[in-house]
């Protein structure tokens, strides 16, 4: 294979630039008839039959031999003796993330407030927590102890006073840093369950998983799809797409730590995408000769080829200036930039789910343990959302206490407003407050 064959390679200049890179960007999840009538089914059984269809979903496709709830329940003991199982080593970098992460997202955390107007009338937001959240997370092959820290410490951050985790453990195979990880955070409940029916357990409750107002937690096509069906009976976090990373870099940084940061994003799967924009033809080549020498070393080389040669690019560009506007266009998920002044640059950026600044800021510490969350807006959402916080945890309600003076100014606003939409009774209600001599008391 050709170096030229491992990632496409694309010029700003080309009469067919924009078109080719439409194309390498666009992404829409596909929908799967069979996912979908799966999962819809499992939702209309764990609806009706609770415990029972779950328990069974659980047995057939976990393969597990579970004969009640119960068994599929681990109490803190569970937990706590995962924690003291791991070397201290493992042990301590938990803990250390889990400091770090808290740390950041203590300084999000939203605070009531109100303020009184001249004639009395109080104005104001009351923040409250949300009740109880389900935290999905994958198990088996796929076991993520950083993702249980970076959605259960905004929840608890927040004031969440439950938190139910779920996570498959097929052929009864507990992953020890997953619940380690869930020991650290505060989780108050898990249950060894996965896949549709887990969401469906969260989302409509049964005898034995209290029901839940909102599910956090990456899934697979299933989970995408029972999330997708049962958003509006709960909230959810969001649809994730592929991962992405965008490297902006001038030419001054290590090519070998751009291919491997490339590399990092595309390890996740296939329809991952790992794209440079550069102005220098020179560096540009000094990062294909970087990818051919050191994916030949990767354990996931496999994955990595099949996603740069498939979604994968190396951009030339006009200068920085156009990287940037291409950046923001694109709106990544990650965003590197690798450059002189890299603040500079990211003063003109508008849409990005999280910036990673300087030679230094490698994507993978923001993936366990900078502090920011790693859960971050995909398929080019980041241009209308955000990563998740303490935030997507807490509710606001607003708060308006009218004094009677007020009521004589707004009541006379309201009525007008509402005669204008035809909307009688609203007009009368708020002239029924008036005072009938005409003036203020």
């Amino acid at each position: 294979m050709s170096d030229k064959r491992l990632i496409n390679e694309l010029d700003s200049s080309s009469a067919d630039f924009r078109q080719r890179l439409d194309a390498l960007i666009a992404w829409e999840p596909s929908q799967d008839e069979a996912v979908e009538r799966t999962v819809a089914g499992i939702l209309r059984e764990v609806r009706a039959r609770g415990d029972e269809a779950v328990l069974e979903y659980t047995n057939r496709f976990d393969r597990m031999q579970a004969h009640s709830m119960a068994e599929l329940e681990l109490g803190h003991e569970a937990l706590e003796a995962a924690l003291a199982w791991l070397q201290d080593e493992d042990r301590q970098a938990l803990e250390a993330a889990a400091a770090r992460v808290r740390a950041f997202h203590e300084r999000q955390r939203g605070e009531s407030w109100s303020y009184v107007e001249a004639d009395g009338t109080r104005l104001g937001q009351r923040i409250n927590a949300i009740e109880r959240v389900g935290l999905y997370v994958p198990g088996g092959k796929a076991a993520y102890p950083s993702s249980v820290l970076m959605n259960a410490i905004p929840a608890k951050v927040a004031g969440v006073p439950e938190l139910v985790m779920v996570v498959p453990t097929p052929d009864g195979v507990r992953n020890p840093m997953v619940l380690a990880a869930a020991a650290i955070a505060g989780v108050n409940r898990v249950f060894t369950i996965g896949g549709a029916q887990a969401v469906g357990a969260l989302a409509y409750g049964t005898a034995s998983v209290p029901k839940v107002d909102k599910i956090v937690g990456p899934g697979n096509s299933y989970v995408a799809e029972a999330k997708r069906r049962v958003f509006g009976t709960v909230g959810i976090d969001m649809i994730a797409g592929p991962s992405e990373i965008l490297v902006l870099a001038d030419g001054s940084g290590d090519p070998d730590w751009i291919a491997m940061d490339l590399f990092s994003q595309a390890e996740h799967d296939e329809l991952a995408q790992s794209i440079l924009l550069c102005p220098d033809p020179v560096f540009i080549g000094r990062v294909r000769d970087a990818i051919a020498r050191l994916l030949p070393q990767m354990p996931r080389r496999d994955v990595i080829a099949a996603s740069l040669a498939g979604r994968g690019a190396l951009v030339r560009v006009r200068d920085m200036e156009e990287a940037c506007a291409l950046a923001s266009d694109i709106a990544p998920e990650h965003l590197e930039i690798i450059a002189a002044e890299p603040s500079r640059w990211a003063d003109r950026i508008r849409h990005a789910g999280a910036m990673f600044l300087g030679p230094w800021s490698s994507e993978a510490l923001g993936d366990y343990c900078a502090g920011p969350n790693h859960v971050l807006p995909t398929m080019r959402t980041a241009r209308f959302s955000s990563p998740l916080g303490v935030y997507d945890f807490q509710k606001r309600s607003s708060i308006i206490e009218v004094s009677r003076a007020g009521a004589q100014t707004l009541g006379r606003i309201a009525s007008r407003l509402a005669h204008g939409e035809g909307l009688q009774a609203h007009a009368r209600a708020a002239e029924m407050r008036l005072d009938p001599s005409g003036t203020e008391p």
